[in-house]
């Protein structure tokens, strides 16, 4: 994973099979997710809101709790056996990263954008983040 090398070649350097090396990257994540969710996955509760208010407030942006962007990734040494299905602007393989940041750089949503033609209007529509808010729920 630190070096970006392909599942494929795992199996040359260091004698793990692809299927070993994904389900040992996936154990990984989720241990991560399960040591770090408490404290940096979480939505923000009414104290974070309300610093979040009060800190915009006197930046000039009332009622803003962050910042949203969409961000596109080259994504060098993707699976060969997914060719095509993530296929940037630039007929290179690329990933969509959608994200909201407080001021402060918390990241208060990620969302990883799907295969196929993506463009960030299309990812913010299946996103989840406005799930809620269609519903007529808002923090």
């Amino acid at each position: 994973m630190a070096y970006g090398s392909p599942t494929d070649l795992m199996d040359e350097t260091h004698g793990m099979s692809e299927s070993t090396c994904l389900d040992t990257l996936e154990q990984f994540y989720d241990t991560i997710v399960q040591v770090y969710k408490d404290e940096y996955l979480h939505k923000p509760n009414q104290e974070d809101l309300n610093l979040l208010f009060r800190k915009v407030k006197d930046r000039g942006f009332s009622g803003m709790i962050g910042s949203l962007d969409c961000m596109h990734w080259d994504w060098k040494n993707y699976p060969t056996k997914w060719q095509g299905g993530f296929n940037g602007r630039s007929g290179k393989p690329t990933v969509m990263l959608k994200a909201v940041a407080s001021y402060d750089t918390w990241i208060w949503h990620a969302f990883f954008g799907v295969p196929g033609s993506q463009n960030d209007i299309t990812v913010l529509g299946r996103s989840p983040l406005f799930n809620r808010l269609t519903k007529g729920k808002a923090p």
